[in-house]
């Protein structure tokens, strides 16, 4: 089994996903937009990764 990935704009095109955005009146630039700004507070609230917390933590005496 092969894995692919689809762009956002492939999804967009698809005709299924086009009848369900139409019944619910979705626009895809809704979902763009949408898309868009969670990607930027996913950014913006970067967390690292446990290897870094539990090294930074011990150091700090904050676990034993």
């Amino acid at each position: 089994m092969t894995e692919t990935r689809n762009t956002l704009d492939e999804l967009l095109s698809d005709p299924l996903i086009q009848l369900v955005m139409k019944r619910d009146r979705v626009h895809p630039d809704e979902v763009r937009t949408l898309l868009e700004r969670a990607r930027d507070r996913a950014e913006a609230a970067f967390v690292p990764p446990p290897h870094i917390i539990a090294q930074t933590s011990g150091r700090q005496g904050w676990c034993a």
